[in-house]
């Protein structure tokens, strides 16, 4: 039989123990659970300090657009209209047969005049976020169509949901930079737009007939690069898929 002392002595070594067991497991955890907060608090901050730089990169280049549309409108765009007014004065003194080649020489003008007026409107951020994403998509397949770019074409499904007039504008750029693209490289005949509206999300479909690429080759390029940075800036789901000889997809789901 152990003496009573002894049995003591055991008792307390393994309270002892036990307690310095519980204080470590307490202690890790509360570390860890420091560790993790420390962890989610950097990335965060990295995550605003991410979308704030974005944010910045948008709004200078939403400026940037304004500029341009006011020189193409208050310099260009008038220097062709005093263009087209001295060609018509031009017109009622010069000999038949010069009418038919400055009657023609005017009408480019003026077409170029009016060419410049709908591009005005889509470049021009107070403008698109008047019009809306509907009006401001149809303008800018209009202009594509008329000018014989490629045939273009354009279904709205379900009801206009989307009253954030900052979406719309984000949601535009991001299309601005596919039907860029599709133009310059695709060599597509046509240019497919759905915007689908349903309960509490938007989806945006665009695609064309053209050559196709590896989306891997162009992962690093700008232009991909500035259309998710302005997918993420609205949670918006962004995938873009192209195939070779098959044309290319972009699809945008954003929540209102």
């Amino acid at each position: 039989m152990l003496k009573e002392e002894e049995i003591l002595l055991i008792l307390y070594t393994v309270l002892v123990i036990t307690a310095l067991v519980a204080f470590a497991v307490v202690f890790v955890i509360a570390f860890q659970k420091r560790k993790n907060k420390m962890l989610l608090d950097k990335i965060e901050t990295e995550k605003r300090f991410e979308k704030e730089l974005a944010t910045t990169q948008i709004e200078i280049q939403e400026q940037t657009f304004k500029n341009i549309a006011w020189e193409l409108h208050d310099n260009i765009g008038q220097l062709l209209s005093v263009a087209n007014m001295q060609l018509g004065m031009l017109s009622s003194t010069a000999p038949e047969d010069l009418q038919s080649d400055l009657q023609e020489t005017k009408d480019i003008i003026g077409s170029s005049v009016q060419e410049l007026r709908m591009l005005n409107r889509t470049l021009n951020n107070e403008i698109v976020l008047h019009n809306g994403l509907i009006t401001s998509v149809k303008n800018e397949l209009e202009r594509f169509h008329r000018m014989k770019f490629l045939t273009t074409h354009f279904e709205v499904q379900g009801e206009d949901h989307l009253a954030d007039k900052n979406k719309e504008m984000i949601i535009f750029r991001i299309l601005q930079e596919f039907f860029s693209n599709v133009t310059k490289h695709s060599k597509a005949e046509n240019l497919f737009v759905t915007l689908t509206y349903h309960k509490d999300m938007l989806d945006v479909l665009a695609k064309d007939d053209g050559v196709g690429f590896e989306v891997e080759e162009v992962q690093d390029s700008s232009g991909l690069q500035n259309m998710k940075s302005r997918a993420s800036l609205i949670e918006a789901k962004f995938n873009l898929s192209s195939i070779k000889g098959k044309g290319t997809t972009l699809s945008i789901s954003c929540p209102y």
